[in-house]
């Protein structure tokens, strides 16, 4: 990853009559990153993508984007941007090859037969070019949407819950697809979703707001492993196990029975003398298994900041 900024917000601020949506909000990607963009629901999440595309102007705060004030450069920025906002819209009665042709000639872009026909193929709508668009299923009319806004081969990508409404296939359809921009195509990705397993898997930097508001920023993996984790130790002996935690320092720990699964929340390091306890009381442990995700983060890192 490099270490050059791509986007470079301070202090964003956007009020509506009398609700401030954005709160004086700060955020770093730099060139290379896929970004997870997260918050729950109202947090304002859609108001600040559309301040970064310049649909919407903030009350407040700078917005710098490939080194440059959006404000002044507003043009030159947003011809070096591809975006997904919402659900695409398409010439429904037209096939996905003609809707590319058209949108590449509206948006300015020199857009050869070629190009078209390289970027159907790597959204995997190439067997589908011909179809009229009205045919395409909800996945399918998202990866043209992806397909448009990767038609003048942008540096930067946004998109914004860009698997709403896909089935686990499609969902891994467009996954796999953001990790072949960034990888393999060298793409910047901003990403914001709801889906937080995939923000996990394919996010290598992020950030959490809340009312608006940053909550936290860093390298996905760097947040993770700050946080306890989650452990399940499955025992021949329930009760007794009960008995010799109520007597330990692990009672405070303790978070829990499932029938002989006992469930505890902990720091790494604090494992394996738990194990050792048990075992040395004459416990049996069958199977040690410690979780960490990006949602149990996620909700208790939003819960504390309500």
């Amino acid at each position: 990853m490099s270490d050059e900024r791509i986007i470079e917000v301070r202090g964003l601020t956007k009020r509506f009559k009398g609700l401030t949506a954005v709160d004086n909000l700060d955020l770093n990607v730099n060139r290379g990153d896929v970004f997870g963009f997260l918050g729950p629901n109202g947090a304002g999440k859609s108001t600040t993508i559309r301040m970064l595309l310049s649909l919407i102007k903030p009350t407040d705060g700078a917005i710098n984007i490939f080194g440059k004030p959006l404000k002044k450069n507003r043009i030159e920025i947003l011809g070096r941007i591809g975006a997904i906002v919402e659900k695409p819209d398409f010439y429904l009665y037209l096939s996905a090859y003609k809707n590319l042709e058209i949108l590449g000639r509206i948006s300015g872009a020199d857009v050869s037969k070629k190009k078209i026909f390289e970027i159907l193929e790597l959204v995997g709508l190439q067997k589908r070019h011909r179809s009229k668009v009205k045919t395409y299923s909800h996945g399918m009319k998202q990866r043209l949407g992806l397909a448009q806004a990767l038609l003048h081969d942008p540096e930067l990508i946004i998109l914004d819950e860009p698997t709403t409404g896909l089935d686990p296939q499609g969902i891994k359809e467009i996954r796999n697809l953001i990790i072949h921009l960034s990888k393999d195509l060298g793409k910047t990705i901003f990403l914001s979703s709801h889906i937080l397993k995939e923000v996990e898997i394919i996010a290598s930097r992020m950030i959490i707001i809340n009312q608006g508001k940053t909550i936290v920023e860093g390298t996905v993996e760097e947040l993770l492993n700050s946080q306890m984790m989650r452990v399940y130790v499955d025992v021949d002996d329930v009760e007794r196990s009960k008995e010799l935690i109520s007597l330990s320092g692990f009672d405070k720990k303790f978070d829990g029975i499932n029938k002989k699964t006992l469930s505890f929340e902990m720091e790494n390091d604090q494992i394996a003398e738990l194990n050792r306890y048990l075992v040395e009381n004459g416990i049996n442990v069958s199977a040690v298994i410690p979780t960490r995700s990006l949602e149990d983060y996620f909700l208790k890192i939003t819960e504390n900041n309500e």
